[in-house]
């Protein structure tokens, strides 16, 4: 298995990369590990953070202790030049993948990967997981024409955008290692909002109250 500070290979450009950049150093302190960031018009504008413990697993009090570690680092740095709320969560079921061990512990599992530099002119791949070879995804594509080998090597820092596709089986594998939110953490964030910024429909994940964050000096208080 690799280390778990192994690096993100996918990553965020434009604000949500000088946020990933703050908070990632003070993630990384608690014991837990950065998955994504986004910055996204919710709510006027809201400040989305993925985090997970290193064995995949993030539950309400996590999410909890992560935002209140993160939440003074943003106010002293300031990376948004306007009012946000911020919201820390799990990555959920359908999980993006940005580590080559994201890719080895979620073989056998289907994947969609949008390319932000393209492959033969192709940048959306949907398939099998088959693994990792260093820095190169292995995915095992179902619509490989007669004569092509099916078996694609994506460079991972090539990547714009991978995520598991959520199905039956991985959301029982998901149970089975503890990686989906409880029956508890359930309870608890029934109230937020789980899932893409994009609409689409994504697995459950963890979440912590989100933090009105304001354009002044008192940014870190409720509004």
């Amino acid at each position: 298995m690799s280390s778990a500070n192994e690096q993100r290979l996918v990553k965020e450009s434009g604000v949500a990369a000088r946020v990933a950049a703050i908070v990632e150093p003070v993630i990384e302190d608690l014991g837990y590990r950065l998955v994504r960031v986004r910055v996204t018009g919710t709510n006027g504008c809201t400040v989305q953070i993925m985090a997970e413990r290193p064995d995949g697993t993030m539950n309400v009090a996590d999410c909890e202790t992560v935002s209140h570690a993160v939440s003074p680092a943003l106010d002293v740095d300031d990376p948004i030049d306007r009012a946000y709320h911020l919201e820390v969560s799990s990555p959920g079921i359908d999980r993006p993948l940005v580590r080559p061990e994201d890719f080895i512990r979620w073989a056998g599992y289907e994947a969609k990967i949008e390319m932000a530099v393209p492959i033969a002119g192709r940048k959306r791949y949907r398939g099998v997981i088959e693994g990792a070879e260093g820095a190169t995804a292995l995915v095992r594509l179902p619509d490989a024409p007669d004569g092509i080998d099916p078996l694609a090597r994506l460079p991972i820092g090539d990547i714009g955008e991978a995520r598991l596709v959520l199905t039956d089986d991985l959301i029982r594998e998901s149970l089975r290692r503890g990686t989906a939110p409880t029956a508890d953490d359930a309870d608890e964030t029934e109230e937020f909002e789980a899932g893409d910024d994009d609409g689409s429909e994504a697995g459950d994940a963890a979440q912590a109250p989100d933090r009105p964050h304001n354009d002044n000096a008192s940014k870190s208080t409720k509004e």
